[in-house]
């Protein structure tokens, strides 16, 4: 690992923050309608469908983040040993060290411990009934996603989640097959994209009385 990244620090990062929200769009539109069709003939519930996939959502971020912090300690460990700036040159350093060098990402070790985490969740089917590996692509791009957007600063998270809180307009948009009038989330369908407390990207749920 050297000190020095050749893309200049600022611009870049808005540069990628833009096209990591453009991807983090496509695959709501796109790859997510994809992995509903792949699951549809092994999970008839079309809520079910949907809870797996949010929560593949979820453990993509949590796997993707803690690879993240990982190798990020690394990086500024070996960064710090050529480094005559201060600790926010360093951190800057060492996000961008990371953006410019993706095969410091083990994805598939991510992928495999978002599989395990869906067939270990009690909420969804169980391993004998679906297998999970079929929304591999999806999980892969997710995960890749989440780690490219802990290089920026401020970091891009998703929002947490919780069935049954008070539907938030701001946060959210209600699914076609909502009751409009019920005021608590029945379940999630895709999650905000927050930068900090601000909504990037609304996410998706259902709302039922």
């Amino acid at each position: 690992v050297k000190s020095c990244c050749t893309a200049p620090p600022r611009p870049a990062c808005a540069s990628r923050r833009a096209c990591l929200v453009a991807r983090f769009n496509f695959i709501y539109a796109k790859e997510r309608l994809d992995a509903e069709c792949i699951l549809r003939p092994c999970v008839c519930d079309m809520e079910m469908v949907q809870r797996i996939i949010y929560t593949a959502v979820v453990e993509s971020f949590r796997a993707a983040k803690m690879a993240f912090w990982k190798i990020k300690i690394g990086v500024k460990d070996t960064l710090a040993l050529d480094h005559c700036g201060g600790a926010t040159s360093l951190e800057c350093a060492a996000l961008d060290y990371i953006a410019c060098h993706k095969d410091l990402y083990d994805v598939c070790c991510s992928v495999q411990e978002v599989i395990c985490a869906l067939n270990n969740n009690p909420k969804l089917p169980c391993p004998g009934d679906v297998d999970f590996n079929c929304i591999e692509p999806l999980i892969r791009e997710l995960c890749c996603l989440a780690f490219q957007m802990q290089t920026l600063l401020p970091p891009l998270d998703i929002a947490f989640g919780v069935d049954g809180e008070c539907f938030n307009k701001t946060m959210y948009y209600r699914s076609c097959d909502s009751d409009f009038s019920a005021p608590f989330v029945a379940y999630h369908v895709w999650p905000a994209l927050m930068e900090g407390g601000s909504v990037v990207v609304k996410g998706e749920v259902v709302t039922k009385k």
